[in-house]
């Protein structure tokens, strides 16, 4: 059974900084690429960043600039800095990975999410 758990959520004000970490537990081989996905509020769920397994980042431009997601292969997790906030940027955020669970079968999971809330 593959877990993927967020933390880090929270209320922040406006100009404010959060850290979102996201821990990839149970049995799986390897992780591919992780990203990070928010919903606001009467939204659709949008893509924020990536990560491949190499290290190479993609940034959605909304938060270009601003975030930055990064990885730590070691311990399976991955981080989305959040830097300048704005009240747009409030939403549940979710973690997403592509795993190899085993030989040749892969699977895309997803966490429960974490809100995040940014006060004007």
């Amino acid at each position: 059974q593959v877990q993927l758990v967020e933390s880090g959520g929270g209320l922040v004000q406006a100009g404010g900084s959060l850290r979102l970490s996201c821990a990839a537990s149970g049995s799986f081989i390897s992780i591919n690429t992780m990203r990070w996905y928010r919903q606001p509020p009467g939204k659709q769920r949008e893509w924020v960043a990536g990560i491949g397994s190499y290290g190479i980042t993609s940034y959605a431009d909304s938060v270009k600039g601003r975030f930055t997601i990064s990885r730590d292969n070691a311990k399976n997790t991955v981080y989305l800095q959040m830097n300048t906030l704005k009240p747009e940027d409030t939403a549940v955020y979710y973690c997403n990975a592509d795993l190899n669970v085993s030989g040749s079968n892969k699977g895309q999971y997803w966490g429960q999410g974490t809100q995040v809330t940014v006060s004007s």
